[in-house]
């Protein structure tokens, strides 16, 4: 068999099949050397999912006849003026995007520069026409038709035409979010399916992102996010994340940025999961839009044809600042809680679960949103009022309570009421806890929240020397199978740190002789069992301490205060003032909404009193 050289048509149907694997890689590639040409307006239109036609028009600086000719070459390009591919400052540079779609399709592109007049050149399966005048105003418009005509098996692995135009709506909605001070629009030409226009404020201005992430990500997300700004090495990260709260249960919704482009690397999401891993459960993911701006000799963007892919020079710097800079914020979120927790609360309270014959909410509505420096609050009211009275904050032990009697509603305490949680005033099915307010009442699940403060107590004597243990008056020996029971034993010394103490029993079976003290009377073979499922999972590779959180989220569920459990008035009343004092206490370990809030105002309008 003799070697010889394939020709450029075949070469540049190859490139095309790395470049162009779908419609809505050809719609990124063409929007790129729009945004490229300092376009400030660009319009999409596909048909037929962008099988018969891709459109993309832009207002940019438009290219020369010569231009022209050179652009549909392969590796022809304006974007790396000193050939150094360590210095990459546009979203496009190798020159294969043009060349590869005319190779597969039908392309026409006609542009025209400011003070010159317009050309046009045609491409039908690699073979090019020689650039021809043509009428346009301004700009640079591309016209892809009967994409893969020259490939046709390409086209049997196209899905439907609406989820072909799904993923190139994405692509659009993705370079949108990173470039604020550009105006975008896609539609079929009959129905616009998304579009976002440039908003007054400077370009980079953080209301003005924020806008355009709720044109993609929704309104909701807006309402419910923290501003995220941290430097690291001369590395920013920027952006905004939602609360806890606010969770999907894909990644779909996290949209990560290097320098402006978009990306999905898979450092940058396991920076995200790590750093609300104390916050969401498994299978529930963050809604976050961020942006990291590094200098473009610390990141290689040349990884992969479709430019998707990058990788750092110290890829621990940038995780470790996107860590920080999400923990950090919602450090400083207190117990902000998100705004769809007491709106679903509204809205299951209504009959029928919806709006008939009430008022709308005002459009300004951010229920569910307690202050932010609530310890801070909690404490200034806390001091005087315990003073005066000569009390101190009781204690909230684990163990069930015998001397427990059914609550009954009380007259409200004044001083209580000057907390940001309020005075309880009763237990509900042994569960929830009500609390009255100066302002409305506080519903709060007990377990969830108590799951939170003993989550955080954990945590915080870790930090400081180690958990405080007791030891059991009678050992006790738990079941398990022979893989289960190996691995905790083999963790013994890893366990002991956290207070547990336990060791192998024979044949499937371990014996416990201390748990931690801040459990109280604990389901200890249920906590064993969980830990020993949790090790089994993360195998022998991992050292436990990599994977503390987890553990300690373990601990805290079997040690905290149970539904069914019942509370008296000065139990419920500490669990209330403990929570005010403990970050994140909003929610628990597994992102579930800890308390919800409801105004007098909300309550009226439950009655139709508004």
């Amino acid at each position: 068999m003799t070697i010889r050289r394939l020709p450029e048509t075949i070469v540049n149907r190859i490139a095309a099949g790395e470049v162009i694997e779908r419609p809505a890689s050809a719609v990124k590639e063409l929007v790129e050397n729009a945004v490229d040409a300092g376009a400030r307006r660009i319009d999409v239109v596909l048909r037929d999912g962008g099988r018969t036609l891709i459109a993309v028009t832009d207002d940019g600086c438009g290219m020369s006849p010569d231009e022209l000719s050179l652009a549909v070459e392969r590796h022809a390009t304006s974007k790396l003026p000193d050939d150094d591919l360590t210095h990459i400052g546009t979203l496009g540079f190798r020159g294969e995007a043009l060349p590869s779609i005319g190779s597969v399709s039908r392309l026409s592109i006609a542009s025209r520069p400011a003070g010159a007049d317009g050309w046009e050149i045609r491409v039908e399966g690699g073979k090019v026409t020689p650039p021809q005048p043509a009428g346009l105003t301004g700009g640079t418009r591309v016209e892809v038709r009967d994409l893969f005509f020259a490939t046709p098996a390409r086209l049997k692995f196209l899905k439907a035409e609406r989820t072909e135009m799904d993923h190139a709506v994405d692509a659009v909605q993705r370079l949108a979010m990173a470039h604020p001070e550009i105006a975008f629009s896609i539609g079929d030409g009959e129905r616009t399916r998304f579009s976002c226009e440039v908003e007054g404020a400077l370009a980079g201005d953080d209301e003005t992102r924020l806008r355009r992430l709720a044109a993609v990500m929704g309104r909701e997300f807006a309402e419910n996010a923290l501003t995220i700004s941290a430097v690291r090495d001369g590395v920013r990260l920027t952006g905004h994340a939602g609360l806890p709260t606010l969770n999907r249960n894909t990644t779909r919704h996290q949209y990560l940025f290097v320098n402006g482009r978009p990306v999905r690397d898979r450092l940058l999401t396991g920076a995200v999961r790590g750093a609300y891993q104390d916050f969401l459960a498994r299978g529930r993911h963050p809604l976050v839009a961020l942006f990291v701006e590094i200098a473009p000799e610390l990141v290689d963007v040349n990884v992969h044809p479709a430019k998707a892919e990058v990788r750092f020079r110290d890829p621990g710097v940038v995780r470790g600042l996107i860590v920080g800079g999400l923990r950090h914020a919602l450090a400083e979120a207190g117990h902000r809680a998100s705004t769809s927790v007491a709106d679903a609360a509204l809205g299951a309270f209504r009959p029928g679960g919806g709006n008939r014959g009430l008022p709308p909410m005002p459009s300004g509505y951010r229920g569910g949103t307690v202050p932010t420096q609530l310890a801070e609050a909690a404490a200034a009211y806390y001091a005087p009022h315990a003073e005066a009275r000569g009390e101190s904050l009781p204690g909230l032990d684990a163990a069930p309570s015998t001397a427990a009697a059914p609550v009954a509603p009380l007259p409200a305490d004044e001083a209580a009421q000057a907390y940001p949680l309020g005075a309880a005033q009763a237990q509900v099915h042994e569960t929830y806890i009500v609390a009255q307010t100066g302002d409305g009442l506080v519903i709060v699940d007990q377990h969830a929240a108590h799951e939170r403060l003993v989550y955080e107590r954990m945590k915080s004597a870790l930090e400081n020397g180690g958990v405080a243990r007791q030891g059991l008056l009678l050992p006790e020996v738990v079941e398990l199978e022979d893989a289960a029971a190996s691995a905790l034993a083999a963790r013994a010394d890893e366990l002991a740190e956290l207070g547990l103490v336990l060791e192998a029993f024979g044949t499937g079976a371990v014996v416990v002789r201390e748990v931690p003290a801040l459990l109280g009377q604990a389901d200890v073979a249920g906590l064993v069992r969980d830990l020993a499922d949790d090790l089994v999972e993360l195998g022998g590779a991992h050292a436990l301490k990599e994977r503390l959180d987890d553990v300690c989220s373990t601990m805290a569920c079997h040690g905290s205060v149970r539904a069914g459990r019942r509370l008296n008035r000065e139990e419920m009343n500490a669990l209330l003032r403990e929570m005010e004092v403990t970050p994140h206490s909003g929610q628990c370990n597994h992102g579930r909404p800890t308390y919800v809030e409801l105004k007098i105002a909300d309550i009226e309008r439950l009655f139709g009193r508004r």
